[in-house]
């Protein structure tokens, strides 16, 4: 579980602020989309401990974990691009996970080759990972942060470059993930379908403040 109470951030340059309140259970899928600028990124970033709030409470799983370093919260994000290190292989990719020196024991070595084989890539784990397509190299990240073993994982439209199809069948994959171990998700997104297609919930960012997705569909008929 995921609880966002009374977080808030100000940047500097701007006078209206962000007010984050959110509850996300295990297993389940929160959708977040929202327009450019809304501060869906922000939310995640303050998540993750890449910026500091203003003031609130963040819990993951019943822990404070509002005052740890990004590298010591449960938590794993995927961005849209800059994910791998090109000049490496998959599998070295996606060990970073578990160890950055790459120094691995065969256990953990055998727990990457499933990881990669769970995202369908086996084939491919020796693979640089420059000459990885967009949506091989973005199930290379994802299997990275199956290896990770977090229990909340951010993603930040890490699909929205990606052709509808190979998009879709990233979704099913995340979705499937997310179900079979249990993990609380936070997905931002620009396309309400993707939503529609994958998400328990669906909340809209809009004035600085998360609304049901339902709310704001209601009252942009009038």
């Amino acid at each position: 579980m995921l609880e966002l109470q009374g977080l808030s951030y100000v940047y500097q340059d701007e006078q209206a602020g962000y007010l984050f309140d959110l509850t996300a259970v295990a297993g389940s899928i929160v959708g977040i989309t929202g327009r450019s600028g809304a501060g869906k990124s922000t939310c995640l970033e303050l998540i993750a401990g890449f910026l500091r709030p203003d003031d609130g409470t963040l819990k993951a799983e019943g822990k404070d974990i509002l005052h740890l370093p990004p590298e010591q919260r449960p938590v794993t994000i995927l961005f849209q691009k800059d994910n791998l290190f090109e000049h490496l292989s998959a599998q070295d990719n996606v060990a970073l996970g578990i160890n950055p020196s790459l120094r691995l024991n065969q256990n953990q070595w055998s727990v990457v080759g499933q990881a990669i084989a769970k995202v369908g890539l086996a084939h491919l784990a020796k693979q640089k990972a420059a000459r990885l397509s967009g949506g091989e190299q973005q199930r290379i990240a994802l299997a990275r942060s199956l290896v990770r073993n977090k229990p909340v994982l951010l993603l930040d439209e890490p699909f929205s470059a990606l052709d509808s199809e190979t998009r879709a069948e990233m979704l099913l994959l995340v979705r499937e993930i997310v179900t079979e171990r249990n993990l609380t998700c936070l997905m931002v997104s620009h396309d309400p379908n993707d939503c529609s297609q994958v998400a328990d919930h669906h909340v809209v960012l809009k004035d600085g403040r998360f609304h049901l997705g339902s709310e704001v569909q209601a009252e942009q008929r009038f």
